[in-house]
């Protein structure tokens, strides 16, 4: 006789670098949300929703590796065509923004303004705090090169911040331009398509000022450098005056926005981008003074350099200056939770003409986490009132008063297990999160009377009452039938 074959099961685990998320996470995100599409509004900015899927043509020049479709994305070619379209999953939001804003032009009003909040998709090999799938909360406004929509959109960012509930104080939003950076770069004779590599080093050594300090920084501008580990990072090469230049660069950030525009103005004399890009900042300051954004919410930070690749103009980032501990228990200031600029030549794919814009991205992920770490999110979400069952024969009765509850705006459930041990429906209500119970049997039912449970009273009492406090069960009060509903919106409040 043959051996039966055995079933093989498919694992129940989550693909790698993907996670799930249950109720409290997802309510906690969603009233995040929520708060931050309310200032959006309030700024002129309209909702866009697109498609999760794109195709790979739309997203161009975001991916990192144009020659293979599926790198860096969840790639697909259609099925059934040989030279069928090939789609992926978008890794982005401002990707979509081009594709409709060209697709759209002309029925959109000029400057567009509008924000997306939703899940995007990388294909990169996942870490810890790094996945594949994570949500981002965009707003970009299209179609005008004023750097007013810059200033606004850092005011924007401020506020935001703080109607999430990151106090004043706890955040600060940096502000620097890609302009003065080429023009500080083309002073110490960067410039032109043959330093190309340097630029890049240069780059990456600036980027790296928080964690190398100033002689690390140095080192990268020069020979090169080697870590603690015995390993050599190549240098750029730069002689001492060229890396003064980069190195002043870094410093060159003041008390004020006009102190701090002064001295870029000083550094890229000679340099007609480098004196547009300190311009530039100079208004964006002044538009912002003006509103009442001082340094203790927005300030000029030549420092700012993450995206200078991809950015054309002013860049700007939101990072939260309050302290946590890392993994060692070493304090740390808590770090960047947005980042945006003006980037004027992505339409340009599309139309073959040049379209302004300007926007910025807040991670979401990252933000929930500091607000959860400040005590701002609602993380012990409360659950249901749970109506217990003590007669099965009396269901109907049950379901009446979930019902009744509901419609007076109460969440409420019935308790569908197995009602045979009394205490799993108690314990269940507990799991729940539940503020209270609902407890009918004969003898109430009898009477027109019900037995309401305040279980948070009575987790605390149970941790803290004497006996005698205990034995007179404050926790549990008789509530005539009609008046179920006043009682327990007042013992909700």
């Amino acid at each position: 006789m043959a051996k039966k074959q055995k079933i093989r099961r498919p694992r129940a685990e989550t693909p790698k670098g993907f996670r799930d998320y249950f109720g409290a996470d997802v309510t906690e995100r969603k009233a995040m949300l929520d708060r931050i599409a309310e200032v959006y509004h309030r700024y002129g900015f309209d909702a866009l929703e697109t498609s999760a899927v794109e195709t790979v043509e739309a997203l161009g020049s975001f991916l990192p590796d144009v020659d293979r479709p599926n790198a860096g994305v969840f790639a697909w070619q259609e099925a059934g065509e040989e030279d069928g379209d090939w789609l992926a999953l978008r890794y982005d939001m401002t990707a979509p923004l081009a594709r409709v804003y060209a697709q759209h032009r002309n029925d959109l009003p000029t400057p567009y303004r509008r924000y997306a909040m939703g899940p995007v998709w990388r294909n990169e090999k996942p870490g810890p705090g790094r996945f594949r799938q994570f949500y981002q909360c965009d707003a970009d406004t299209v179609g005008t090169a004023s750097v007013a929509a810059d200033a606004e959109i850092c005011a924007m960012l401020a506020d935001t911040l703080e109607a999430v509930g990151i106090a004043r104080g706890d955040y600060v939003v940096r502000v620097n331009n890609r302009k003065v950076l080429n023009g500080v770069l083309e002073v110490a004779g960067l410039a032109g398509e043959d330093k190309e590599a340097e630029r890049g080093i240069v780059l990456r050594a600036i980027d790296k000022l928080d964690r190398l300090g100033v002689e690390g920084v140095r080192a990268l501008l020069g020979e090169g450098r080697k870590d603690e580990s015995g390993d050599f990072t190549e240098g750029a090469g730069l002689g001492e005056a060229q890396a003064d230049t980069v190195m002043a660069f870094m410093d060159a950030r003041r008390d004020n926005g006009a102190e701090t525009c002064q001295r870029l103005n000083d550094i890229v004399t000679g340099s007609e981008l480098g004196q547009e890009g300190v311009a530039e900042l100079e208004q964006i300051s002044d538009l912002l003074q003006a509103q009442g954004y001082g340094p203790d919410r927005i300030v000029i930070d030549p420092s700012v350099v993450r995206g200078l690749g991809y950015y054309t103009g002013p860049v700007y980032e939101a990072e939260l200056t309050f302290e946590i501990k890392d993994e060692k228990g070493r304090p740390r200031q808590f770090g960047s939770v947005a980042g945006g600029g003006r980037y004027d030549d992505l339409v340009t794919r599309f139309t073959g003409q040049a379209v302004p814009a300007t926007g910025v991205s807040i991670g979401v992920d990252r933000l929930l986490a500091a607000l959860r770490m400040k005590g701002q999110t609602t993380q012990a979400a409360r659950g249901p009132v749970v109506v217990t069952v003590m007669d099965r024969d009396r269901m109907a009765d049950y379901q009446a008063i979930v019902g009744e509850l509901r419609a007076a705006g109460i969440r409420a459930e019935v308790y569908l297990g197995n009602p045979k041990k009394f205490g799993n429906q108690l314990k269940y209500a507990d799991d729940r999160g539940s503020p209270a119970a609902i407890i009918m049997g004969e003898d109430e039912a009898a009477r027109g009377v019900l037995q309401v449970k305040d279980l948070v009273l009575g987790a605390k009492l149970a941790e803290e009452a004497s006996l005698e406090e205990w034995k007179e069960n404050p926790s549990q009060t008789e509530v005539k039938r009609g008046d179920l509903v006043p009682f327990l919106k007042s013992l909700l409040q």
